[in-house]
């Protein structure tokens, strides 16, 4: 048992999965079509930024915000673990990247006018990089290692990475568009999708553990 494989590759498989950088390029594109160069990388940085601070904050203070409301960790992992695998299957059928179309869709006004200058903000930061199956992630994998300090601090670094990851691909999204496969897109997504339904097993029976229905 390392630090390695217990805490960084399920973080990072955790929220490669939930985040979806390969998957949100192209909504990318979608909404800040025909705009320069730079108001794309603008609005790519804008909306990681929002999205870390976002995720950070339930991150930290995820357990306080639960508490607060009588919630128990075993209780919101396995109701977190039905959600991941609910995400998992609307990607396996392909129905989530159907939603985030119709999300990004959503997002154009009924004029000419085009307010792409907060397209960061939503759907972008919230809730495409920054969502439910996010948010959760973040609660529990930080919960999970609640009494480890090194532990945290590596998931925040697998977090980190991922959107460093998603704002890159946002930032070279001019070449990216010439390359990015829509059958490849889907291939992979489905893939990501197998093993989000494993670990969202995973979270739902570590919270039945944690409740004692489970030895």
């Amino acid at each position: 048992m390392t630090l390695w494989t217990d805490v960084v590759l399920p973080a990072f498989a955790t929220f490669f999965v939930i985040i979806d950088p390969l998957g949100l390029t192209p909504i990318f594109v979608a909404l800040t079509r025909g705009q320069s160069v730079a108001a794309r990388r603008r609005a790519g940085r804008n909306a990681v930024l929002l999205a870390a601070g976002v995720l950070l904050l339930f991150g930290f203070f995820g357990e306080a915000i639960l508490k607060l409301f009588g919630i128990t960790i075993p209780a919101f992992r396995i109701a977190g673990g039905i959600l991941l695998f609910m995400i998992a299957a609307e990607m396996l059928f392909e129905k989530r990247a159907e939603r985030r179309r119709k999300a990004a869709s959503h997002k154009e006004p009924p004029h000419e006018y085009r307010a792409v200058d907060d397209v960061w903000v939503f759907p972008l930061g919230i809730p495409l990089i920054a969502g439910p199956g996010a948010i959760t992630s973040v609660i529990l994998l930080m919960g999970k290692h609640a009494d480890d300090g090194v532990a945290q601090a590596a998931v925040v670094a697998v977090l980190l990475a991922v959107l460093a990851l998603t704002w890159m691909l946002f930032f070279t999204v001019s070449h990216a568009e010439r390359f990015l496969s829509e059958t490849a897109v889907r291939a992979i997504s489905r893939l990501l999708g197998i093993i989000l339904a494993a670990l969202a097993v995973q979270f739902v029976l570590t919270g039945l553990k944690g409740a004692g229905l489970l030895s």
